[in-house]
């Protein structure tokens, strides 16, 4: 075996042993370092070329930035998990005929998608949908992300947070809570626009939380304006300290003049 192959097989063992300890920092360190082995091999993309130990580098470069991905879910590093997405990409289209499958392909694709959802980047959603193999489209994982993207279109914000108990796999905890942090805000945002209060039962209720302890939690930490007397949610506060964006009508009208007197000279 080629003397490079060898010493980035043997360290990412040692990467993939870090990561089952949950040593972050260490996992960190040995990725980048992993990353620079892996500029050495000709056979990766962009040049594809043909060497002698092309199919061994490649599966190699592939489970690299598979755990590049997966790591970066569990750090929590959003930009890491587009750059290391991105940068495996390929072995999954353009490298496809000369690999055999990978057990995280569909994982991960779902990972993407729902990244994308809970960014609000539905149009990069429904393409990146759109070029997904058909075979990757029955898988329980990208199913997953579908109906979540479906719910979350058609306000059935009950079954967005209900569906985290049927995660087709753990890595998609992550972008599961950030999609009910998103999902409540969007509900806590509509109520303080719609009401002046509503009592603790209704707005617990409203915001899809199980006990009344969940609710408090959540006004304390995201809506400290908020305010809890006699057991109702007070939105008063919110709105007087709100922002009133008011139309410069004067100043408006004062443009549309100036314009309209340019093009009077004009023609």
């Amino acid at each position: 075996m080629d003397p490079k192959l060898t010493e980035a097989s043997q360290l990412f063992e040692r990467f993939k042993a870090a990561c089952v300890r949950g040593d972050v920092d260490t996992c960190s360190d040995q990725l980048s370092s992993l990353k620079v082995l892996l500029t050495g091999f000709k056979s990766l993309p962009p040049l594809f070329e043909d060497t002698p130990n092309a199919i061994q580098e490649l599966t190699l470069a592939r489970d690299i930035y598979e755990h590049a991905v997966l790591l970066s879910v569990k750090s929590g590093d959003q930009d890491a998990f587009e750059r290391d997405f991105f940068q495996l990409k390929p072995y999954y289209t353009d490298a496809r005929e000369n690999l055999a499958p990978s057990s995280q392909e569909h994982v991960i694709l779902g990972l993407n998608l729902l990244r994308l959802l809970v960014q609000n980047r539905i149009a990069e959603f429904h393409t990146e949908l759109e070029l997904l193999p058909s075979n990757a489209l029955e898988s329980p994982c990208i199913k997953h992300a579908v109906e979540l993207e479906q719910s979350f279109m058609e306000g059935a914000y009950n079954r967005v947070l209900s569906a985290k108990q049927t995660v087709p796999h753990k890595a998609y905890d992550y972008f599961m809570d950030l999609l009910a942090k998103t999902v409540r805000d969007e509900i806590a945002g509509c109520s303080e626009k719609a009401y002046d209060y509503l009592s603790i039962s209704d707005a617990r209720q409203m915001l899809l939380y199980s006990s009344d302890n969940e609710l408090l939690q959540y006004i304390k930490e995201e809506h400290p304006e908020w305010e809890i007397k006699n057991g109702e949610v007070i939105f008063q506060k919110a709105k007087e300290s709100a922002p009133c964006k008011e139309i410069p009508s004067l100043q408006l009208i004062n443009q549309t003049l100036s314009y309209a007197r340019e093009l009077e000279r004009i023609v």
